[in-house]
């Protein structure tokens, strides 16, 4: 059973800095690129980054690649996503996601399992 759990999301000035978690278990680590996504209210899901298994390779949204930072510690099962310098057009649900490659260009067709989301709102 395949399960991401994200974790890290709230509120948050303009301006600031936030760490989202995403705790991933039920699969081989050796196998699985890991993505993160964002989506707000009528919008399209947005593919924002994603990390090879091994960490070797990363591919990021060009809007976002200055701001935000992809991670993971396959020790403890977790991938993270860095943000800065948040903006109110950043509030949204961001996911992770399991992806059988990091692929950006096609990167939600390659998505095996979903995590449950967690809001991020950028707000004064």
């Amino acid at each position: 059973q395949l399960q991401l759990v994200e974790s890290g999301g709230g509120l948050v000035q303009p301006g600031g800095s936030l760490t989202l978690s995403c705790r991933f278990s039920g699969f081989r680590w050796d196998q699985s690129a890991i993505g993160w996504f964002r989506q707000a209210p009528g919008k399209e899901r947005e593919a924002i980054s994603c990390v090879s298994s091994d960490s070797k390779f990363t591919q990021y949204s060009f809007s976002l690649k200055e701001r935000f930072a992809i991670s993971r510690d396959n020790a403890e099962r977790t991938c993270y996503l860095q943000m800065t310098g948040l903006e109110e057009e950043d509030t949204a649900i961001y996911y992770c996601a399991r992806a059988d490659l990091c692929d950006f260009s096609g990167l939600r067709d390659r998505v095996t399992h979903w995590g449950q989301g967690t809001q991020v709102t950028v707000s004064s």
